[in-house]
């Protein structure tokens, strides 16, 4: 006869059916429990159950809510266990077995699903209990009016698919009743209600269940525990829990275990209490055991927030509670049991556990334990301390921080707290992570303007060009209605760490009314906005930020353990030398991309930018020289800046990239001065640029192109580099110069150009008397054919940049700046999993990248290849550019710590795999 198939896993009197590794199975809760119970170096108080597995939860919902044949034998067989182990019997009448009925995914979901206590509480089993309780007739009837609220909140009106009316739900109809008793009772404390008050209440709850749900409360001990189980399955889709899976990216398949555990009692008097503590401090992740309790209370009083708790220890007081007895004054024989528990538990786990007890009439039991959720600055301090004090090893120690947490301690962030008290004003796409507040402007002009006066601005674009970029620096935050996550301003936004909000398609920005409507709200110019970058929220107001840079020494000591672990390099996208240098303080190994068309924007950069506007529009070889020759010492000043910070490390410099027409001035004033300058009317300038204009500029006369219609510009930056780099190398210092020549197709293009980089490298060996000078000229692939073409194209190239922003957008036929309109609907609806211009698209984008990798290797087999696009500070992206065998990945300065990390975790993480096969 075959063996029936397992659903029920018992866990007690020091043994269990499962263990910590069985999450996906049990459910991290269930397995947690079985591990507490039953491992030979624990078997701590852990009250007696049983997990039903999350495949009953699969089952569940594959059969229109009916359970497999075999749950019920299981289950009482179970049962029967605790029964024996306990000597109750579960709805006895002389000495009742009550339970409690919680949930348990594999991945912690806190609050997001249901929980019932006291099952078991009937008419028939009330007397038994109050009989083996000593007569504790208040603690009964607290016991089962808790009861009744929960079983008629989450089984009768949740889990029976009842939408109530704002405010009108049950458990808010008996809270406003339980209140009412309080008032008239002049108590401010459930704890002051007697036990007359509260049986009364019971028999008044009951009837009002009645009559709003149409269905009486059960009055059957099996009934309930039934109704508990299908409830918990139930909430595994309700909306909270689909809501929180959406944000963590949990799967909707794995569904949720249910746990069914003897109830213990932290309500039965003064010498009972129930917590939640911490093995260590999870807001800033002090090595100190910290945590909460509540007297003559149940689990849920202490997270509801009804009463206020009391700290567990001194470490644990804060301005609210200093004044409350600490456990471990109050009862120090369960403090210190707990105490050692808590040790033990974190050695055995080897991390910081989050931990739920409740101690009866002076007896201490463990309720659960789990790893404990932490912000960014804890993260990272629990992860070095950990391995500085030799409990993780170094690999494990990458694996404690996720990139986001990261990214705390990198921006200033919008109070979490103030947050929570105001309503968004809008959405938008997250493009610079932190948070700012500031007063909001129209114009770069203005932001400008305001910022010299000290006011802190925000400015709102409709969307940002390159003419804004002085505005943009000088703003604390920035904000468009329209752009994707590669714009203009998200790009510029995070190469400098700075919050920023684009797409936001809900503001109607009028920049010439200098206002913003949104919601029947219009924000003026002077009001203030609050945008949390992180989120992509936007807030009417002025709200509180918290600084999350200050454990900035942990972090490079925390980023130093990665840099042991990773194999793939970390360079930065750089274009000033202050750039290189911040970059340099986080981390970064090299330049992957100085785009040297951005040293034509920003501070002090209005001459350069003057003369490169009189080359573009000139119109003889003979009129661009000159104005190239002009150009020349600003181009060599601010190369040689960056090559000098980044002290040996090597530098890929991208030769002049945009359409030519994106330079030309747009204001009155600047074209009256160019044209002055070129002895030409306003008119006739306003002809040569209108000449420049493309249909389609993103595919026009920009890149490489530029360089093969007008050679003597790829001529002069390779002479202001090269010229730079040997004047560096003659006063004794280290610089490694790389030329890329961007959105190439062909490798004639390539051909062509190197042959006058190397003619202006000859020139100048000869010029400073050098016999050699480190240089290697390569290309971005940024368009299929060139990824097609590899082979052939690394033979002149002798190295790859993937620029993937462009190659995306080339890829999928998508614009970058106008996916507002349609991406989100895509990721909403299933058609794509994530924006291809944030994650990189690893199938289709991604096979050309292997491709071009094969084939530019087997012509070229010590090809240097690497990333510039924006993907190369997005994680996931990161750890493909490993897999596929890349040598570095570039990004902007500010993710490069999110770089170093995750170019260390997926060492960790392939390392598992392959040990795991």
């Amino acid at each position: 006869m075959a063996k029936s198939k397992k659903f029920v896993y018992f866990f007690g009197g020091g043994k269990a059916d499962g263990n910590e590794s069985m999450k996906n199975l049990l459910g991290g809760k269930g397995a947690n429990l079985a591990e507490m119970a039953g491992h030979p170096k624990l078997r701590l108080p852990v009250p007696p159950g049983f997990t039903i597995t999350t495949e009953v939860c699969a089952h569940y919902y594959k059969n229109a809510k009916k359970y497999p044949k075999e749950l019920d034998g299981q289950l009482k067989a179970a049962l029967g266990r605790i029964e024996k182990l306990l000597g109750k019997n579960f709805g006895d009448s002389s000495d009742p077995l009550l339970v409690s009925v919680r949930s348990g995914a594999r991945k912690s979901m806190p609050g997001m699903m249901e929980t019932v206590l006291n099952v078991g509480l009937t008419a028939a089993t009330i007397p038994g209990l109050i009989r083996e309780t000593g007569g504790n007739e208040r603690f009964v009837y607290d016991a089962y009016r808790r009861l009744i609220m929960m079983y008629a909140d989450v089984v009768m009106e949740k889990a029976a698919g009842i939408e109530p009316a704002d405010d009108m739900g049950i458990r808010k109809q008996l809270d406003r009743m339980l209140g009412e008793r309080k008032k008239k009772k002049g108590v401010k404390l459930d704890t002051d209600l007697s036990a007359a008050d509260l049986k009364e209440l019971c028999e008044q709850f009951k009837k009002k269940i009645k009559e709003v749900l149409g269905k009486s409360f059960p009055d059957d001990a099996m009934e309930q525990l039934w109704g508990g189980i299908g409830a918990v399955f139930s909430s595994w889709q309700g909306k909270r829990a689909i809501a929180y899976r959406r944000i963590e990216n949990i799967p909707d398949i794995w569904g949720t275990a249910v746990n069914v555990q003897a109830m213990v009692f932290g309500n039965m008097g003064a010498d009972s209490a129930t917590g939640v503590a911490f093995t260590r401090n999870p807001g800033n992740g002090d090595a100190h055991f910290y945590g909460e309790y509540l007297i003559n209370a149940q689990g849920e009083d202490v997270v509801a927030g009804i009463r206020t708790p009391a700290p567990i220890n001194e470490n644990s007081a804060s301005e609210h509670n200093r004044q409350e007895a600490t456990l471990a004054d109050k009862m120090p024989a369960a403090y210190k049991q707990l105490f050692d528990i808590q040790k033990r538990l974190e050695k055995h786990y080897r991390d910081m556990q989050d931990i739920e007890f409740t101690i009866e009439k002076g007896r201490l039991f463990m309720l659960q334990c789990r790893v404990g959720k932490r912000n960014g600055p804890a993260a990272v301090k629990m992860a070095f301390d950990m391995y500085k004090e030799g409990l993780i090893t170094k690999e494990m120690a990458v694996t404690r921080v996720t990139p986001s947490q990261l990214d705390e301690l990198l921006h200033p962030i919008v109070d979490p707290a103030a947050e929570k008290t105001v309503k968004v004003l809008a959405k938008g796409l997250p493009a610079g992570p932190g948070g700012a507040t500031g007063q909001v402007v129209f114009t770069a002009a203005a932001a400008v303007e305001w910022a010299k006066e000290g006011k802190a601005v925000v400015l709102a674009r409709e969307e940002t060009n390159p003419e804004d970029v002085d505005g943009m620096s000088s703003s604390v935050a920035i904000l468009t209605a329209r752009g994707g996550m590669t714009s203009h301003a998200a790009l510029v936004a995070r190469g400098w760490g700075k919050c920023c909000i684009v797409g936001c398609s809900s503001l109607h920005i009028d920049a010439a009314a200098k206002t913003i409507t949104v919601g029947g709200e219009t924000i003026k110019e002077g009001d203030w906005l609050t945008l949390n970058g992180t989120k992509g929220y936007v807030y009417s107001g002025r709200l509180p930020m918290v600084d999350a840079s200050k454990e900035n020494q942990i972090l490079s000591d925390y980023l130093a353990i990665s840099d042991k672990v990773r194999k793939l390099g970390v360079r930065t996208n750089a274009d000033t030398p202050d750039d290189a240098a911040r970059a340099r303080s986080l981390g970064a190994e090299g330049i992957g991309l100085f785009r040297i068309e951005h040293m034509f924007y920003g501070k002090g950069s209005d001459e350069a930018l003057f003369l490169l506007r009189k080359m573009i529009v000139s119109k003889t070889l003979e009129e661009r020289k000159k104005a190239l020759d002009e150009l020349f010492p600003f181009m060599k000043k601010d190369i040689k800046g960056t090559l000098e910070a980044m002290a040996g490390h090597p530098v890929t410099i991208r030769l002049i990239d945009p359409p030519l027409h994106e330079f030309v001035p747009h204001q009155a004033e600047k074209i009256r001065e160019l044209s002055e300058a070129l002895g030409i009317s306003v008119e006739a300038l306003e002809k040569r640029a209108s000449s420049l204009r493309e249909s389609n500029p993103m595919m026009g006369h920009r890149g490489v192109r530029l360089g093969v219609t007008y050679p003597e510009i790829t001529e002069t930056q390779a002479r202001a580099i090269i010229e730079a780099a040997a004047e560096l190398a003659k006063d004794g210092k280290s610089v490694k110069p790389e030329i890329m020549i961007p959105v190439t197709c062909a490798v004639e293009e390539i051909e062509h150009q190197r042959e006058i980089i190397e003619r202006v490298y000859k020139d100048a060996l000869a010029k400073y008397g050098l016999k050699k000078l480190e240089l290697l000229v390569g290309t971005m692939i940024e368009i299929p054919r060139a990824a097609l073409m590899a082979e052939s194209i690394a033979g002149p190239a002798e190295f790859f940049s993937f620029g993937t922003n462009d190659l995306t957008q080339m890829s999928f036929g998508f614009s970058r700046d106008d996916i507002g309109a349609f991406m989100p609907a895509y990721i909403e609806k299933g058609i794509l999993k994530y924006d291809p211009f944030q994650t990189l698209d690893q199938t289709g984008v991604g096979e050309l990248i292997k491709i071009a990798i094969a084939r530019g290797r087997k012509a070229r087999k010590n090809l240097k290849i690497g990333i510039c696009g924006e993907h190369g500070g997005d994680p996931e992206s990161v750890k493909f550019c490993h897999r596929v065998g890349m040598n570095y990945v570039s990004c902007s300065p500010f993710r490069v710590p999110i770089a170093r990390l995750a170019a260390a975790q997926v060492v960790v993480e392939d390392a598992a795999k392959k040990k795991k096969k």
